[in-house]
């Protein structure tokens, strides 16, 4: 997996990871709001970025189409996590935010880094 991608699905997962400690200062400070709403947008930004990164490391870059599914997935639930958020429906609003803490812990499971070659000697 190029270096762009692993990078976008890091700060991705540190991005949603964020998320739900700042839905908790929502519930006791009185800046939790705007807290939760910027972490929130910033997520947002993350996963349409990630997309993006995704699909330039495909058509101009020649890599794998694969990664692309997985980020435009990620990106729709995104989008419906802060509509839901929005309209305050919390019913589906934390299981969906638990939802793409997983989805996003998956995905930054499976980053490999690049083999090392080893070269050996001829005798």
């Amino acid at each position: 997996m190029p270096a762009p991608l692993r990078i976008a699905i890091a700060v991705q997962t540190l991005a949603v990871f964020l998320t739900p400690i700042t839905a908790g200062l929502l519930l006791t400070v009185p800046a939790g709001h705007a807290l939760h709403s910027a972490t929130a947008y910033t997520l947002f930004v993350v996963a349409v970025l990630h997309v993006l990164i995704a699909i330039l490391v495909w058509r101009p870059g020649g890599g794998s189409p694969k990664p692309i599914v997985p980020a435009a997935v990620f990106l729709g639930l995104t989008l419906a996590q802060v509509f839901l958020g929005i309209a305050h429906v919390t019913v589906v609003h934390v299981p969906l935010g638990v939802l793409l803490f997983g989805f996003s812990l998956v995905q930054l499971s499976r980053i490999r880094r690049p083999r090392e070659t080893t070269v050996t000697a001829a005798a």
